[in-house]
């Protein structure tokens, strides 16, 4: 007997989730919930990726249920020590949650949206039970990212929200003029954890006027965000004739911002956008409790953030 096989090949980010409005188009993977693709009339606005390779430096994730680092992956809440898997070998921290590497499920979805939802069960160093839903949505203006976690367990659950997408002008980043309403930074150590809080005023993490970025190499975490009377922080990168610009705005609860220029990512990768990550809380808020959720049984919580060319 001769059996014929026919191989199919899956995307290293499972399904792919297209979704289109008003000039806009956006691509969202089931694994991970990940923005793969972002673009208007044809034009990129965030760094993207191929589908048949995984995302390059976290691009497009949302980093659940704790963003950035947690030092040496150990920490303390309501009296438990805790001790989540090292993550980031590197420098020997648990980084930027769990839920990147899950695949999600599409609950609801049109033309111009799509939601997922993901269970998340215990993990190592984390005893809780969250349901996540993440909805994308284009309308004329761009994109809108709102997630929500609700505590489905029966113990309070340490939790802070992260995203991770890579805002690009189609050029190089050196060229690029930032502008970052935010009036402090924090100084880290060689292993990436803060260690103190720093006022931006005269110094090189100043971006309240905007500016060129020239070859500063940025990893860094802002806070002290200014907001407009519509309540939302907005972060603009732009061309130096002002003739192209793209914009991420952040809404009630998230307090802060980490900014990475991709110095450390490989190849074409390098300096090929400027990440700009909307954090509820600063690295390392599982160990300080700076900044972090407390989510009871029960208890909800929702964040929005979103995209739009300038």
């Amino acid at each position: 007997m001769v059996l014929n096989w026919r191989v199919t090949t899956i995307a290293p980010t499972g399904a792919q989730h297209t979704i289109e409005a008003d000039g806009f188009r956006a691509v969202v993977t089931e694994v991970g919930a990940g923005l793969r693709s972002l673009t208007h009339e044809g034009r990129p606005l965030i760094v993207g990726y191929p589908e048949d390779q995984p995302p390059v430096g976290s691009a497009g994730l949302p980093l659940l249920p704790w963003p950035n680092r947690v030092e040496d992956g150990r920490y303390e809440f309501d009296g438990q020590e805790r001790q989540l898997a090292l993550t980031e070998p590197k420098y020997g921290n648990a980084a930027h949650g769990f839920t990147r590497s899950f695949p999600w499920q599409v609950v609801s979805g049109h033309a111009g949206s799509v939601t997922l939802r993901l269970r998340l069960f215990p993990q190592i160093g984390y005893p809780h039970v969250l349901d996540f839903t993440i909805s994308y949505t284009l309308d004329a203006t761009g994109l809108e990212v709102e997630t929500t976690a609700l505590n489905a367990g029966g113990t309070t659950a340490p939790y802070g929200l992260g995203a991770h997408p890579y805002l690009t002008l189609g050029r190089p980043l050196d060229e690029a003029v930032l502008e970052l309403p935010a009036g402090q930074w924090l100084a880290v150590n060689d292993r990436k954890i803060p260690v103190g809080r720093r006022e931006v005023e005269g110094g090189p993490y100043d971006f309240r006027t905007a500016r060129p970025i020239g070859d500063l190499a940025l990893d860094t975490a802002f806070t002290g965000l200014a907001r407009g009377a519509d309540g939302l922080v907005r972060v603009r990168l732009a061309t130096g004739d002002g003739t192209r610009g793209v914009e991420l705005w952040a809404g009630e609860g998230i307090g802060w911002l980490q900014l990475f220029t991709g110095d450390t990512l490989a190849g074409d990768y390098r300096r090929k956008g400027l990440a700009v990550e909307p954090m509820t809380c600063p690295p390392n808020a599982f160990r300080t409790g700076e900044d972090l959720i407390r989510l009871a049984p029960g208890e909800r919580v929702t964040h929005r953030w979103g995209i739009s060319p300038l």
